[in-house]
């Protein structure tokens, strides 16, 4: 039955589109989101943390911070929020730096 509709599932049509460029880029390919990243690790090198430290005061495996550190996993807002809790900064001040550079 030809109805001349391409479903969406159809692979090969979303295939030609990413190949066309029409997605989006990623937050954590940003100026920055690198800055944040920046900010975090200067924060726990401060805070003399290391990776697992970090990760074992956030209840998490260490590969979890070394993930958002190099920028292979990106943080949502509740993560976010738990490390500067566990590193003793205010957010606010990681988020206005992050705004004036």
């Amino acid at each position: 039955m030809e109805s001349g509709i391409i479903p969406i599932w159809d692979m090969p049509v979303l295939r030609l589109l990413f190949d066309k460029g029409m997605t989006m880029p990623k937050s954590i390919y940003k100026k920055n989101y690198n800055n944040l990243k920046k900010l975090l690790i200067g924060a726990r090198k401060t805070s003399g943390l290391t990776q697992s430290a970090l990760a074992d005061k956030l209840s998490k495996p260490q590969s979890f911070v070394s993930k958002y550190e190099s920028g292979e996993r990106r943080l949502d807002v509740i993560e976010f929020i738990e490390i500067t809790d566990a590193l003793s900064i205010d957010p606010a001040k990681i988020i206005k730096q992050i705004k004036s550079q």
